[in-house]
């Protein structure tokens, strides 16, 4: 059947769609589907399939350009090219944050900042005591991270019982140590520098400031160049891909081209105009008039607002439903066939479960009192002392983040598997602990 002209019947697909939309931007969903991938990867790993798991995240993929070919693992791709659109997510909050956010001043940023990095160097350094030497040295960065997705998934799972005021703190606090890890990732798991590749990197960043001090908005310009060039130059150059998305999305263009007051006269004229052309003789598709006019509305509803607004709302469902998730299933499985207890007491998994469970919590805790203490910050309204430590032990679930600079660390072997289990372990622990704990708390 065909469909008639200017129809105001509903689609048969948006009833059918609702359900989906209101799932993907729920604050749980990026926890409830790497949860869901988490269980799927393990049970694939211990599965009479588990041969096909690893050969298939090991399947050369190849991007071929004429007589130009870049072949990786399929594994890699999604580490340095899916996960580079999740880095580039991160940088655009933490601009945003920067710009307008909690991170705008020193007095919003003091308690934030200085919670993170207590929350980081705790956990380091608690790690580095077990794995001073050895084949698990490399790995101290593994702690660091807190996994926004999980964190804050918990807390809307608590509804009211969370005071919004902790939901911020603990937003800016994760995008304070998204922030740290990048640097961790950028200067010690980096592997030896070309040069002239990064050189190469150095002349498209600029190409992308040029653009954004031009004007240019659209953004295809800044993908080409971003992807194009940028994440293909850090590929080449042994910095890891995924620092070229951070430093792609600082040039992201956060102005609008029209003020608040501007767009309101502009659409109440384009409003008018568009009522004026309106006829019963005239079906939409045959009046012309009236498609341009809607066409200069929708190029008003953009310009009022950001091209970093509008990326970070784009990429964030993707980001969310494909991204982390198919993360999660490359990188989560484990062979349970081999001896878990020797895996738990190795000093790896040591070091990281000792690291989120009781660095990030007291790390972060102690480095607000003495913020708080030193006159440089005030605790949010409506938060408390508990919050705070319910808050640091969400903090110890680290997965994303902690699975990430794991394979960065350890390639292969013992190591690489031990880790894995410890922020199984640790992630697990310190979610239900921070959640048992927000539940005893009574609403003030």
């Amino acid at each position: 059947m065909m469909e008639q002209p200017g129809s105001r019947t509903q689609p048969l697909i948006q009833p059918m769609m609702e359900p989906f939309q209101r799932f993907i931007h729920a604050q749980s969903t990026g926890g409830v589907l790497l949860l869901a991938a988490t269980v799927v990867a393990m049970i694939w790993a211990n599965s009479p399939w588990a041969g096909f798991y690893e050969t298939f995240w090991n399947l050369p993929v190849s991007l071929v350009v004429g007589p130009y070919a870049l072949t990786e693992p399929l594994l890699e791709w999604i580490n340095e090219g899916l996960m580079a659109m999740f880095f580039f997510v991160i940088g655009l909050e933490i601009k945003r944050e920067i710009l307008v956010g909690e991170l705008a001043s020193f007095r919003q940023a003091a308690l934030p900042l200085t919670a993170a990095l207590g929350g980081a160097m705790l956990p380091a350094a608690l790690y580095s005591i077990l794995n001073t030497t050895g084949p698990g040295a490399p790995g101290w960065g593994i702690p660091m991270a807190t996994d926004i997705a999980f964190a804050l998934g918990i807390l809307a799972l608590l509804g009211s019982r969370v005071p919004l005021a902790l939901k911020v703190f603990l937003t800016a606090l994760a995008i304070a140590d998204d922030l740290m890890a990048v640097l961790v990732i950028a200067l010690f798991y980096t592997s030896t520098i070309s040069w002239l590749s990064l050189g190469v990197g150095a002349v498209f960043l600029a190409l992308l400031i040029a653009a954004n001090l031009a004007g240019v908005r659209h953004p295809l310009v800044y993908s080409v160049l971003g992807i194009g060039g940028l994440w293909l130059a850090f590929l080449m150059s042994g910095v890891h891909a995924t620092i070229a998305g951070v430093v792609a999305a600082m040039t992201i263009p956060a102005r609008t081209r029209l003020t608040g007051r501007e767009f309101l006269s502009r659409g109440k004229d384009l409003l008018e105009r568009f009522e004026q052309a309106m006829s019963p003789e005239k079906p939409p598709l045959a009046n012309r008039e009236r498609q341009q006019i809607a066409h200069h509305m929708k190029t008003a509803v953009q310009q009022v607002e950001t091209p970093l607004q509008q990326l970070e709302q784009a990429l964030h469902p993707w980001v969310t439903v494909v991204v982390m998730p198919v993360f999660a299933l490359a990188n989560a499985g484990i062979t349970l066939d081999a001896d878990i207890g020797a895996m738990l007491i190795n000093p790896v998994a040591l070091g990281v479960i000792l690291g989120l469970l009781v660095g990030k919590p007291v790390g972060i805790v102690l480095s607000s009192w003495l913020v708080i203490r030193g006159g440089l910050a005030t605790l949010p309204s409506g938060v408390s002392w508990p919050h705070l430590w319910a808050v640091g032990c969400l903090a110890g679930i680290g997965f994303t983040m902690s699975l990430f600079i794991t394979g960065l660390a350890f390639t292969h072997g013992p190591s690489l598997m031990s880790a894995k289990v410890g922020i199984l372990v640790a992630s697990t622990t310190a979610g239900t602990i921070g959640w048992l704990f927000l539940k005893r708390i009574r609403p003030e």
